[in-house]
């Protein structure tokens, strides 16, 4: 059996695949230009900040499980077009939700030992608080990147956790 936490983490990452999937739709409907564009956002453009969400995916994954990229600048551009872009998070996306769902009540109840990406001061964190903050993390660019979206005049995407939820009980 497992605890409510892990179970909690495992619809987390189910989650963030079926955003992903919603916002990179949405994305691909874009030209080039409006994809490239700087917005004035953090990571200017709706580009810079989907390659900021698998950068920092692959920070954290190589955190968690001390396997994989960890790429030294949180503004990294690794991959220049949508489409190889989406081709990796597809794979980061299975690669998260096949982590999540390997999690069990002595993990989440573990810790993690990490550098940032800025500093070679190590930390030392419970695993419940790092996840919670990743997952977090995750909705807040993928916020900034619906806003960038939305002015650029693509139709609205649901994204919300609820609507995941429903679908899912629908499914079920």
């Amino acid at each position: 059996m497992t605890c409510g936490l892990t179970s909690h983490f495992r619809m987390l990452g189910h989650y963030n695949a079926w955003a992903n999937a919603r916002l990179y739709d949405a994305a691909a409907r874009l030209d080039e230009t409006q994809y490239k564009a700087d917005r004035g956002a953090f990571f200017k453009s709706v580009h810079g900040t989907l390659n900021h969400l698998l950068v920092t995916d692959r920070v954290w994954m190589q955190r968690f499980t001390g396997e994989g990229e960890a790429p030294a600048r949180l503004d990294a551009i690794l991959f220049e077009t949508l489409g190889s872009l989406r081709a990796a998070r597809v794979v980061e996306d299975a690669r998260i939700v096949a982590y999540v769902d390997g999690l069990d009540d002595a993990r989440i109840a573990g810790a993690i030992s990490y550098r940032r990406v800025s500093s070679p001061e190590q930390f030392v964190q419970q695993l419940a608080p790092a996840l919670a903050h990743w997952f977090n993390h995750q909705t807040h660019h993928r916020g900034q990147a619906h806003v960038l979206l939305t002015g650029l005049g693509q139709p609205s995407t649901e994204l919300d956790l609820l609507f995941f939820q429903r679908e899912q009980a629908a499914a079920a």
